[in-house]
């Protein structure tokens, strides 16, 4: 089976988390130097960690939590198994969980068996809510069991993706921080 890029395309159409008084940094790209000034061309990146399709340290929303470079690379490539609603999986084989979320909210209980697996990292198409939370609470909780988020798919691409098989989602090398833009690719198993 083909892989399937769940990753966001990064361009001026890019949307930033924003509330009200509060904005995530816009991302922009502009040019630095060109071929006819400098002999190569170089684009200038802004951005922020959280942009586009991104991964969540616990850091980011746990005080004292840990942050990017505390999660091995190994924890972001593996097998995954899918979370939907109504429905916990089975471990498994299974090193991460993809998180169905465009399916509406899952209960209390739901939530929290889940959490039980042990997962160390989630990966979400949608914005799973847990039903009677408030909006962040999924977030917090997770970042309180240290349990790293990867969030903001394309949602079109995810709804594509078998309910078990093989995920790469790898961030940039940042050092320190709650999060880091990265691309995130999948396929399902080829045998069943």
């Amino acid at each position: 089976m083909d892989w399937i890029d769940l990753t966001r395309p990064m361009d001026e159409t890019l949307t930033v988390y924003a509330e009200p008084g509060y904005s995530d940094p816009p991302f922009s790209v502009a040019p630095w130097c060109d071929i006819a000034g400098q002999g190569y061309a170089v684009q200038r990146l802004a951005l922020g960690t959280q942009c586009g399709t991104h991964i969540d340290a616990p850091a980011h929303m746990a005080e004292g939590g840990a942050t990017l470079e505390a999660l091995p690379v190994s924890a972001l490539v593996g097998r995954y198994v899918t979370l939907r609603r109504g429905e916990v999986p089975q471990r498994g084989a299974a090193t991460i969980l993809f998180v169905d979320g465009t399916v509406g909210p899952i209960t209390r209980a739901g939530f929290d068996a889940a959490l039980a697996l042990g997962f160390p990292v989630w990966v979400m198409a949608g914005g799973l809510q847990v039903a009677g939370e408030r909006p962040l609470f999924l977030h917090r909780a997770l970042a309180r069991a240290g349990v790293y988020l990867v969030e903001d798919l394309d949602e079109s691409a995810a709804a594509h993706l078998p309910d078990r098989g093989e995920i790469i989602a790898l961030p940039l090398r940042l050092v320190g921080t709650g999060g880091s833009p990265r691309r995130v690719l999948a396929r399902g198993d080829v045998l069943r």
